[in-house]
């Protein structure tokens, strides 16, 4: 990954998909500070063109990369032909943005993220897999940030509990990754140092911001109409409703060291993550 001139290391270019996302914004974010690695950030409107329904700007964007920040489209069908192209144009390092459970997922959620693992691990090249929880930042950036100011939180998942996890923290284990030797092969299951139901959760983020917000339970069926009914795509609605089947059947469920693993450390908790969200009024 890295070259040598005399006593002289030459970081590696990373390329990093998804660059203006929630992930993808904090890997660059992480690897320019820390200057371990030259970054081409791409997205259909960052730094760097890069569409994964336009084949033409995927070489302009691998141009010079020696190692690649993977997040993949819900489509898979795209996916392996990249990769392949990637690999030919000498990306000898990739790292995946996958998802905790994924490879217990059916055909309505996450088979994106499933053949990008599959894709990497056929190729020659150095690779790492990073299956991570459902991220704090849903909470306040988009997913659930509308219902927690409307001040109801309804979902179809009951008492299973999820370990979330800090986007933070998943960019900092990605960007390690990406730079140092070591984790080529490797799975690294990601959650936060403690799981906690929807309605735990929800508890929380009420208690920092100082108002009341309620969880309330939903059918699954409930919970699809009410997404159609805010103007979801069906699309969508029925891939949130996977991963929620995918949660409710415990698969993601569990505490893992993941990140204690690369980082050497324990992941963030909840709990100060919130009070710190809500003293920005985030949730007001």
């Amino acid at each position: 990954m890295t070259a040598k001139t005399g006593t002289h290391r030459t970081p590696p270019t990373v390329l990093v998909l998804g660059a203006t996302g929630k992930t993808g914004r904090r890997v660059v974010a992480r690897l320019r500070d820390s200057g371990t690695a030259a970054v081409r950030a791409a997205s259909r409107s960052g730094e760097v063109r890069f569409d994964w329904t336009l084949p033409d700007t995927w070489e302009p964007a691998l141009a010079g990369a020696d190692a690649l920040y993977l997040v993949a489209p819900d489509d898979p069908s795209p996916v392996r032909e990249f990769v392949r192209r990637a690999e030919a144009s000498g990306v000898r390092r990739f790292v995946v943005l996958s998802g905790h459970g994924i490879e217990k997922a059916g055909a309505e959620f996450g088979q994106g993220m499933a053949a990008a693992e599959a894709a990497v691990q056929e190729t020659g090249a150095a690779w790492t897999l990073l299956r991570p929880n459902n991220f704090f930042q849903n909470f306040d950036e988009d997913l659930w940030l509308a219902p927690l100011r409307a001040g109801r939180l309804g979902l179809p998942i009951g008492d299973v509990p999820e370990p979330f996890i800090d986007a933070d923290d998943v960019a900092e284990v990605a960007a390690a990754v990406l730079t140092e030797d070591g984790n080529d092969g490797k799975v690294y299951d990601l959650s936060g140092p403690r799981a906690l139901t929807f309605a735990e959760a929800t508890r929380t983020i009420a208690e920092a911001a100082g108002r009341p917000i309620r969880y309330e339970e939903l059918t699954p069926a409930a919970y699809r109409t009410e997404l159609l009914t805010e103007g979801w795509p069906e699309a969508a609605a029925d891939a949130l409703g996977a991963m929620f089947a995918l949660h409710r059947a415990g698969h993601t469920s569990k505490v893992t060291d993941g990140v204690h693993q690369v980082l050497g450390r324990a992941p963030a908790d909840l709990e100060p993550w919130a009070r710190g969200v809500a003293a920005r009024g985030v949730w007001a």
